[in-house]
């Protein structure tokens, strides 16, 4: 049983892994597809990125329905779908002769991808147990490791091989790992777990805050977390690289920077567990808005560090934004819960394409595009104030002697 339980965990992580990893291969391929194909899709870097926009739309859109749809067929099911149509999606996006092709094939593969965070964060919580904080932050770093390894292996497969090939291989991987899917049984880590803790009576308006910050804090980290990751690569590209012809390079550097944001992820699991959650968040996104201003502007391998603080404060946010649900909804909520959540951060995300694009496309650079983001970050910071800071979230069962229940009850 507990080798069933291990390998459905292997499973989530992995899907988490290539969820994150394919969304951003249109952000490196883009740097050999205007040197490669430049008749099919011309040679400018923001229109071919905006060909994006509808992938990360339907990502955000598809995600709403989630919560309801696993309860009417299923988590198995569901993650089929995830496997199976991601990797179609890649299949024809890596043979598509025309934008307009390209661009169905991505927003197909961004319908399916919704699938992963409402579903697969849900089913990683109940497997968690006690120890939510460092589940997410282990499920956190191989969704970042995906954003780390997809500008590195985008452009190698992409200069090795062809632009296509960018596409074509994790299509093909993606599907192998729905066969194996296939052949596991479904597994119910609640039914296992036997008997549970009842979930906390928290007092409402403590809730509702929590809850509003949530959803402030899912907007704006949604817009951020994916306009810094495709902005990345062009970043090392312009301030380092200096030629679209050194990709290997661009990537290198991009996977560099990246990877500070899984190793991160994982750090802040474990402190979630034994931290308040504010006391988390606070320093993370203070250092944002400082970040991004000095991104704008500097140049050389100062660069470098810069990018690797800022993928680390945001990456590590994610872990703490994930665990507010898990501490403030009740279990029978948090399905439904993520998939609205999911859905206004993905909505944001999807400005990031087109936002990125045109600004780059208005001005030539990336520095107007990352001082939007540093305005952004100014705002995450703010909600990182607002979000509550209780010691109860580390000892449930103190949620029945806190002053707002008292309350509560004599008013009853």
């Amino acid at each position: 049983m507990r080798n069933q339980a291990m390998r459905q965990i292997v499973f989530i992580n992995t899907a988490h892994f290539l969820n994150h990893y394919i969304l951003l291969i249109l952000a490196t391929a883009v740097l050999g597809m205007v040197t490669q194909a430049p008749e099919a899709f011309g040679r400018d870097y923001g229109p071919i990125l905006a060909l994006g926009t509808t992938m990360f739309v339907l990502y955000g859109l598809g995600a709403l329905p989630m919560g309801w749809l696993q309860e009417k067929f299923g988590r198995k099911a569901m993650m089929a779908v995830f496997y199976f149509g991601t990797g179609a999606g890649l299949l024809v996006a890596g043979i598509a002769p025309s934008p307009l092709v390209l661009t169905l094939a991505l927003a197909f593969m961004g319908a399916c991808a919704a699938i992963y965070h409402p579903i697969g964060t849900a089913m990683l919580v109940e497997a968690a147990g006690d120890k939510v904080g460092r589940s997410m932050g282990i499920n956190g770093a191989f969704g970042n490791i995906g954003v780390a390894c997809a500008p590195v292996v985008t452009a190698l497969l992409a200069a090795k091989l062809g632009w296509h090939f960018a596409f074509l291989i994790p299509g093909v991987v993606c599907i192998a790992v729905g066969l194996l899917w296939l052949r596991e049984e479904p597994y119910d880590f609640v039914k296992a777990a036997g008997p549970q803790k009842a979930f906390p009576a928290i007092p409402p308006a403590i809730v509702r805050r929590a809850v509003v910050v949530l959803m402030a804090i899912a907007t704006v980290s949604g817009l951020v977390f994916n306009a810094f990751s495709l902005l990345l690569p062009k970043l090392m590209e312009e301030r380092l690289a200096g030629s679209p012809d050194l990709l290997p390079v661009v990537g290198m550097l991009a996977f560099l920077a990246t990877l500070c944001g899984g190793l991160t992820q994982f750090t802040v699991g474990r402190m979630i567990d034994r931290h308040t959650l504010k006391g988390v968040f606070l320093p993370l996104a203070l250092v944002q808005m400082p970040c991004m201003l000095a991104l704008a502007y500097v140049q050389g391998w100062l660069v470098l560090p810069l990018a690797g603080i800022m993928a680390a404060s945001i990456f590590g946010q994610v872990t703490v934004n994930e665990t507010m649900t898990a501490r403030y909804v009740a279990p029978a909520l948090r399905a439904k819960l993520y998939s609205i959540r999911f859905t206004i951060g993905f909505l944001g995300a999807a400005a990031a394409s087109p936002l990125v694009g045109f600004l780059h496309e208005a001005t030539g650079t990336l520095t107007a595009g990352l001082l939007v983001l540093s305005g952004f970050g100014a705002v995450t910071f703010i909600c990182a104030l607002a979000f509550p800071n209780r010691r109860e979230e580390l000892q449930p069962e103190l949620w029945a002697r806190a002053p707002e229940s008292g309350r509560l009850a004599a008013a009853e």
